[in-house]
């Protein structure tokens, strides 16, 4: 993962946060796991950056997103 992805996880408090890998705080701060992807989303989109998303029970990645940094030669 680089220093410029993100990851969406469950915070302490309970509160879904977006934070990009190298930051010390979060961007992203939302109610629920949906609203703080797709704030988070906006921001990988912007940064062309890849999007990691958290379980809640045990902070396993569940699902990763890509945006404008796959390699030129991978289809889809």
């Amino acid at each position: 993962m680089a220093d410029d992805d993100f990851n969406v996880f469950k915070g302490a408090d309970g509160k879904w946060r977006g934070k990009r890998q190298s930051a010390s705080r979060a961007s992203v701060v939302a109610d629920t796991q949906a609203d703080a992807f797709n704030q988070t989303r906006e921001l990988a989109k912007k940064s062309r950056s890849e999007v990691s998303i958290h379980r809640s029970d045990n902070g396993r990645i569940r699902a990763k997103h890509s945006y404008g940094n796959d390699p030129e030669s991978t289809e889809g």
